[in-house]
């Protein structure tokens, strides 16, 4: 990433912004005014997920939006998962897939190496189609986790943003005890996301805003924006090194087009 495509320099180090959404449909997402909001972000890195779409079902105004270059991953099942990321400087390479094969034909991970830091962008299974889909979250997770523990072990500072499907603590949805059993917030789906937490790596929102409760799902059924009934399940996490480096994180509650809402980080670079 060069310091001429960052927001901004503090100290001679260049500064970024990056957002993670989960768009649940790039399609529809842009029928909504996505691209009117990428604009307006002003973003250096912007990671979707659920795209849901294969690049030639797509406009050139959002494969190649001005000023960024973008790559995608999509599923091999036609309308359905896929991610995707857009960044102001063209990566020094791209990785598709974790290596974990259940999942990697479906595009849920795409690993974006820039020179002086790695952005990781993940759509992980939803465990609400049964047992099978936990267990691929819960595979997809330590496949994430041995990914990272390779960058980290190379001193490169890596940045892992996405839709988690799973919610960590009880501050992170609306109803905590009535879920206690349900798929996003299970033990061992928990257990598992506090891995990287182990590993070293930090929750960007978090670590800002200990004590907030805000949430980047509502389930559109039932309505339940409307009423914030929600869940955090899209995360930006960080390697030790990038902790210090942290300038603001937030989750983007007011913005509309999608269940979920972006979830941003700004930092400098080490």
């Amino acid at each position: 990433m060069s310091v001429a495509g960052c927001c901004g320099i503090e100290n001679n180090r260049p500064r970024v912004t990056l957002y993670s959404w989960n768009v649940n449909g790039v399609r529809a997402a842009v029928r909504k005014g996505f691209l009117d909001w990428f604009r307006r972000s002003e973003a250096d890195i912007v990671a979707i997920q659920e795209t849901r779409a294969t690049p030639d079902q797509l406009s050139p105004l959002l494969l190649h939006p001005l000023g960024y270059h973008s790559d995608w991953y999509a599923s091999a099942i036609k309308g359905y998962s896929g991610v995707a990321t857009f960044s102001r400087g063209r990566p020094v390479r791209v990785i598709r897939g974790s290596g974990e094969g259940h999942v990697d034909c479906e595009g849920r991970v795409l690993i974006s190496e820039f020179a002086r830091f790695v952005v990781i962008n993940v759509y992980a299974p939803n465990g609400g189609r049964g047992p099978a889909w936990v267990e691929a979250k819960l595979a997809l997770y330590r496949h994430l986790l041995m990914i990272v523990k390779q960058y980290m072990a190379n001193n490169l500072p890596v940045i892992l943003a996405g839709d988690f499907n799973t919610a960590y603590a009880p501050i992170d949805l609306a109803r905590p005890t009535e879920n206690m059993h349900h798929t996003g917030f299970l033990p061992e789906e928990r257990e598992s996301l506090g891995q990287f937490f182990a590993a070293g790596m930090g929750d960007t929102f978090r670590l800002l805003h200990p004590h907030e409760a805000k949430y980047s799902y509502w389930d559109q059924r039932t309505n339940a924006r409307a009423r914030n009934c929600g869940w955090r399940l899209d995360y930006i996490l960080i390697s030790p090194t990038l902790k210090s480096s942290i300038v603001a994180a937030d989750i983007c509650t007011a913005v509309q087009g999608s269940d979920h809402c972006p979830v941003s980080l700004t930092f400098t670079v080490p």
